[in-house]
């Protein structure tokens, strides 16, 4: 390798250039990844080479490796792309709040139920925001909101995570899903001990809605584990299940009415206070050039969101919340009933 160029700086582009191919270690998806042609990408890190007097890649007729020089450095590119991005943002956020893109990452068990809410706000309220939605599973989205791929995320919490700022927005029940005709099917004060005996369907490996109602059997006492021998992608596909008699499942009550109204062969239970719960929050990076806009689209958020039959949160942040958030009877009661207690509305 050539002697370092004095005097020279490494560009923006030859540090996008080589964190794309020590992420990829493939230069055409690295290329794609950062719309660059793929003579442009090696030229660049082959410049970037130079410059830093190091051989950063080691290149074969089969794979790309990062040689010890490589893997080095690759993280101080990466947290140098950071800076800039965050150095960006703040220019864009001192510019005019709630103008340019905002990339929003949310969970698929709350996108379907709440993202009408969250764009009918954004383009009535801030018809300047350019609002990019991301639906991913929560390991994905606390990876992308680190990284800088995404600015905030809508999910449920609490997520333990010390560097992210929880904006809570509000709590909501679970309600357990039966075929139509289950003699469970109606009640509005369902023990929690009912679950032990149940053949509960759950979603797949990876989602935070599998987790969570895991640790409702759990506090319920159950101690079989629940064998996974049926598990679902989605809750449509979940909610079909227990339509065809394979069991039944938990849902969020902002899920029921859209879930079970494909189908006149469901029907739900209510369980007795306190019914287990979770929370949704927006969460952001702690120290998010843009934290004050976020808090104020989590405050309006709260407020669009009060026709849902949820408990909306106090306004405050939280960074490391409680594992099982105690209810606050002060908070707002949910405004409308499970629809269809007997048969799921339609």
């Amino acid at each position: 390798m050539s002697v370092p160029q004095r005097g020279k700086q490494p560009s923006l582009s030859q540090l996008r250039a080589f964190a794309a191919v020590a992420e990829h270690l493939h230069f055409r998806d690295a290329a794609a990844a950062i719309g660059m042609s793929q003579p442009a990408l090696s030229g660049a890190l082959s410049a970037l080479e130079d410059i830093l007097g190091v051989q950063l890649v080691e290149r074969t007729t089969r794979k790309v490796l990062l040689s010890p020089a490589g893997e080095r450095l690759a993280d101080r590119a990466a947290a140098v792309l950071r800076e800039v991005g965050a150095l960006l943002d703040e220019a864009e956020a001192v510019r005019a709040p709630f103008t340019g893109i905002l990339r929003l990452g949310v969970i698929p068990t709350v996108a379907p139920y709440l993202l009408p809410t969250v764009l009918r706000l954004a383009h009535g309220s801030y018809p300047e925001l350019d609002l990019q939605v991301h639906e991913e599973q929560t390991a994905s989205l606390l990876e992308g909101l680190t990284a800088g791929r995404l600015d905030l995320l809508l999910l449920a919490v609490p997520l333990g995570q010390p560097a992210v700022t929880e904006l809570p927005l509000f709590d909501e029940d679970f309600v357990l899903v039966t075929p139509d005709g289950h003699p469970l099917a109606g009640r509005h004060d369902l023990p929690r001990q009912a679950l032990r005996e149940l053949p509960l369907l759950l979603l797949d490996e990876g989602h935070c809605l599998r987790d969570q109602a895991l640790d409702i059997c759990r506090e319920a006492g159950r101690t079989d584990g629940i064998p996974a021998t049926t598990t679902a992608a989605g809750l449509s596909t979940l909610v079909q299940l227990v339509a065809g008699g394979l069991g039944v499942t938990l849902l969020p009550r902002t899920a029921v009415q859209v879930e079970t109204g494909r189908s006149g062969r469901l029907a739900t239970a209510c369980f007795e206070a306190p019914a287990p719960s979770r929370r949704i929050a927006l969460a952001m990076r702690t120290g998010a050039a843009r934290g004050e806009e976020f808090t104020t689209f989590a405050e309006a958020l709260r407020a669009a969101l009060r026709d849902l039959p949820v408990r909306v949160a106090a306004p405050r942040p939280v960074r490391d919340a409680p594992r099982d958030p105690v209810q606050d009877p002060a908070r707002d009661a949910p405004r409308d009933p499970v629809p269809g207690q007997r048969r799921a509305a339609g």
